[in-house]
């Protein structure tokens, strides 16, 4: 293993895990993470802490749960005395933070890191200095540079919303500037060890873009749940289905205001009271997943031509997934496999060149602990999650691990904004966790119905088998290892008895 290696890490946003290759997407079009999961480690079952975009980010960066982190829904920034894998790295690492930041101040650099392009605008009302809002983000910038306007106020200031960015041309999506940028960085930064985030917003809503026609939604592969209303599910489940899928059912266009294709939604620019317009929706997802693969190959491309490929680790991964009409539903918030199991690829030329499959469930709260093992950091002893190193050089297995994942309901200073129906924002107020354990998952929910999936022999998530009474004694198992994780961790949310 070299002595200090580089890394990069890449991340998506809103990148469910079988959008690869080698996850059986093999009709996808995405040339340059198809090339990358050749020679990575592949990990068959990687899952986020939280199904949301703040909390995941920051058990990511800081190796801690959203509990102990502190963000625990979003807009919540993260404390400055909350340690990143920035502030950890050894000191003979040259720090780099590209892109989509969403944990506090977007457009200063901060925690640990040396070098900061920020890419997002929109969340400048959480600014906690006046004078950051005077600065615009470095892709505004690069915007305006090309002639484009701004259209939206936000906090006193014009931005590039979402919407706006997804009407630019492919040489001009954020994804396309961050692998530009990163790719200088790597010039620059060759001959000494670094450590480099670059976080983009694709394939994030809106579902729409300069490649729309990719692909024939009528011929994209979809599986049982798509459309699919669950039934014998939680009630958050259930009343987010009955929303997402009423326009599907009774053909009634979605008004002004309406969530589901508001600027913050999913649906935005898309039909969703017929069977194709959902699949159209779809597949303009799947087609944004090639925007990140420009990305990737942008850096991948820069490595090799500085020539220090061989020394460095790349990561790929995202923050969370989203349903895309599975189970009825739209975006994440859920603990359903759509939502909360991601990609997750890690390429280590001194320990393999070719794909190799780790099988068992790694959670997220592994990654910044591994990365600093990695960079010959030991992980400090604050950290929620362990090095999963011993398991790439084959001296350990995921076997007999759990995975844990949470959901923190409501915060008593923000609001969420409004999701639907008053009987949504309503369940979702509820705290849930959820275990991972050789294949089967347990989630619970103090008010709500509570869900017991098989994933070997359902891996849609189709039968809930928590009523089963055949299956009590392993309820009561999983629920004692949810226990004991709360204890460990300081995690203090009510749950039910079983």
């Amino acid at each position: 293993m070299p002595d200090k290696p580089n890394i990069v890490v890449m991340l998506s946003d809103q990148q469910r895990y079988d959008t690869l290759a080698c996850y059986g997407a093999d009709w996808i079009q995405t040339s340059h993470l198809n090339a990358l999961a050749d020679q990575s480690f592949v990990f068959d079952a990687a899952y986020v802490t939280q199904p949301v975009c703040t909390p995941a980010r920051a058990s990511i960066m800081t190796g801690l749960y959203p509990h102990a982190a502190g963000p625990t829904v979003n807009r919540i920034s993260l404390a400055p005395d909350v340690q990143t894998v920035g502030d950890m790295s050894p000191d003979e690492y040259h720090r780099g933070y590209y892109g989509k930041w969403h944990l506090g101040d977007d457009v200063v650099a901060q925690h640990g890191f040396h070098e900061w392009v920020s890419t997002e605008d929109g969340h400048r009302s959480q600014y906690t200095k006046p004078e950051y809002l005077e600065r615009m983000s470095d892709y505004h910038q690069f915007l305006v540079g090309l002639g484009y306007e701004p259209e939206t106020e936000v906090a006193g200031g014009k931005i590039f919303d979402a919407w706006q960015r997804a009407l630019l041309p492919r040489e001009h999506q954020m994804a396309s500037f961050l692998g530009a940028q990163a790719a200088e960085f790597i010039e620059r930064n060759k001959d000494r060890p670094f450590i480099l985030y670059v976080s983009t917003f694709e394939p994030h809503p809106p579902f729409y873009g300069p490649l729309n026609d990719m692909y024939d939604p009528a011929a994209l592969p979809t599986g049982p749940a798509f459309l699919r209303e669950p039934e014998g599910a939680a009630l958050v489940n259930r009343v987010r289905a009955e929303y997402a899928m009423r326009y599907l059912r009774t053909g009634a266009t979605p008004g002004p205001g309406d969530y589901i294709t508001e600027s913050a939604a999913a649906a935005l620019g898309n039909d969703v009271t017929t069977e194709i317009g959902w699949r159209t929706l779809r597949a303009r997802y799947m087609a944004n997943i090639t925007l990140v693969d420009d990305m990737v190959g942008a850096i991948t491309g820069a490595l090799g031509r500085a020539g220090i490929a061989d020394n460095t680790a790349v990561v790929f991964s995202a923050e969370h997934g989203d349903m895309l009409g599975d189970h009825g539903m739209l975006e994440k918030r859920s603990f359903y496999e759509e939502a909360a199991r991601v990609p997750l690829l890690l390429r280590a030329p001194w320990l393999s060149t070719s794909q190799r499959r780790i099988d068992g469930s790694f959670g997220q709260i592994d990654l910044a602990p591994t990365l600093l093992d990695m960079m010959g950091a030991t992980p400090p002893s604050h950290l929620q999650g362990v090095s999963r190193l011993p398991v790439l050089t084959g001296d350990a297995t995921l076997e007999g691990s759990d995975v844990f994942i949470q959901w923190n309901g409501i915060h008593p200073d923000i609001e969420d904004r409004f999701l639907g129906t008053g009987e949504i924002n309503r369940m979702l107020t509820w705290p849930w966790r959820s275990v991972l354990s050789d294949r089967w998952k347990l989630n619970l929910c103090a008010g709500d119905q509570c869900e017991l999936f098989d994933l070997r022999s359902d891996p849609h998530e189709i039968t809930n088998l928590f009523n089963d009474s055949s299956q009590k004694d392993r309820i009561r198992d999983m629920a004692a290892r949810i226990h004991e994780w709360q204890v460990r961790t300081g995690d203090t949310a009510p749950l039910p008895s079983v």
